[in-house]
């Protein structure tokens, strides 16, 4: 053997060991993090960090135990989409018959969503001369979700599921110093404003009966200005209100037994990466519970949530290597349960199907955009993820990207924590921000 192979072997054999020792270096620098830092010995946490380009495990805790994801299940949703739906909702289906034009929803949730910047559907209503009639679904999907908190059902983050939602299937709720009694938006729900009493404290505050659409206000003389987001209960004949007030003529329900969409036609309102990113973004429950009856509606013709995962689950899903339980699309139900390595399998799926422009472009980027904005800052952003919080829930699942250029597959999820999320991001920060570093 030469002298130049030899010393050529031994520069190998030395980059080889001090790769492999600075993989254990940071293994136990991540694993004494998990055991030390205050906030993680509350509550119970797991993670997997993967290297997809080498096809190794980077590291991992309690990687094929169970969590509650909260949204991190909108990763699930998003995935489905992806599947089923194409580049642009369809945000109605209808008939022109005679002089009539027949319609149904999709389940679009662009439609009057000042969230999003969609007005297809609302200028081809506004701009028809036929009479308009409504069909509402023969099979309604249940509002809430399974494992939903019953009484949430006020809060702007708890709207109700619908085959033809309308402003976000929410009303918002204004105070000023010139009104004594709240300004509602969309202005047809002022009629539903009454007046709570006794007046307690000092704060602006509006809250729907359980089961009416009925809303009480208490505006203090001293409150500051603000809304309130509050959802309100969805049924065929307040889509058939709104609407004609929204339109400003009459829209009619008919009967959904009595009519034929077999030779319907079709209206397209937004591309579907605008509901995807503001999914991602910014965690909408509403766009993400309503992606999901769209996708039912595209292989079944029914606006039905568990269509939609039992497909995506047996045809595109059944490669995991552990069974998941997934049952909504939001994430807000404690049912669903994933462990670290199922998401990470399912975000390596996503990255092979989705550029990875496009797919950094709809992810919240950490101290850049989205839930993350304020978190894991540096002069370019290196984590690329969707972040899922509930009560005693956070968990951060996505992409980090190394100093040196590689770009691994993380899942970060912790439970039954009892201390305040933030010192729970803080000890994920360090794991993370040390293998961006040094991996």
């Amino acid at each position: 053997m030469s002298f130049l192979k030899l010393v050529l072997q031994i520069i190998l054999i030395v980059l080889i060991f001090s790769s492999c020792s600075s993989s254990r270096k940071l293994t136990m620098e991540a694993q004494n993090t998990l055991q030390e830092y205050p906030a993680f010995k509350t509550g119970f946490s797991g993670i997997y960090i993967y290297d997809p380009a080498e096809k190794k495990v980077v590291f991992e805790h309690n990687s094929e135990k169970y969590f509650t994801p909260a949204s991190n299940t909108k990763l699930f949703t998003f995935y489905a989409g992806l599947k089923i739906l194409g580049d642009s909702a369809v945000g109605l289906e209808y008939i022109v018959k005679e002089d009539s034009l027949i319609f149904r929803g999709t389940g679009d949730p662009s439609f009057l969503y000042d969230k999003l910047q969609s007005t297809a559907v609302y200028d081809f209503l506004k701009e028809r001369n036929e009479t308009l009639y409504y069909v509402p679904p023969i099979h309604e999907e249940k509002h809430f979700g399974p494992g939903w908190s019953w009484d949430d059902y006020s809060y702007y983050y708890s709207v109700e599921r619908a085959a033809m939602p309308l402003f976000g299937n929410y009303a918002t709720f204004t105070s000023s110093a010139e009104d004594t009694v709240p300004v509602a938006k969309p202005a047809y729900f002022n009629r539903y404003l009454v007046k709570d009493s006794p007046d307690s404290g000092s704060s602006f505050t509006v809250v729907r009966n359980h089961d009416q659409n009925k809303f009480l206000y208490q505006q203090p003389a001293e409150a500051e200005n603000r809304s309130r987001i509050v959802p309100f209960i969805h049924s065929p004949h307040l889509v058939t209100a709104l609407l004609a007030d929204t339109l400003q003529k009459p829209v009619k329900i008919l009967d959904p037994k009595k009519v034929d969409f077999s030779n319907s036609k079709l209206l397209y309102s937004i591309p579907t990466d605008s509901l995807y990113k503001r999914m991602l973004q910014v965690s909408d429950n509403f766009i993400a519970e309503q992606l999901l009856l769209m996708s039912s509606r595209e292989i079944s013709d029914t606006l039905k949530t568990d269509i939609a995962i039992n497909y995506i689950k047996k045809n595109h899903l059944q490669d995991l290597s552990q069974e998941i339980n997934w049952v909504d699309g939001s994430g807000l139900s404690i049912y669903n349960k994933f462990t670290p390595k199922t998401v990470v399998e399912l975000l390596e799926k996503i990255s092979k199907e989705v550029p990875q422009k496009r797919l950094f472009e709809l992810l919240p980027a950490g101290g850049e955009s989205g839930t993350i904005k304020n978190f894991y800052k540096a002069k370019e952003p290196y984590i690329y993820a969707k972040t899922g919080t509930i009560s005693n829930v956070h968990a951060l699942s996505g992409y980090l990207k190394t100093k040196n250029g590689k770009v691994l597959i993380f899942s970060f999820m912790n439970n039954n924590y009892m201390v305040p999320s933030a010192e729970i991001k803080a000890g994920m920060e360090i794991i993370l921000r040390d293998i961006h570093l040094n991996y």
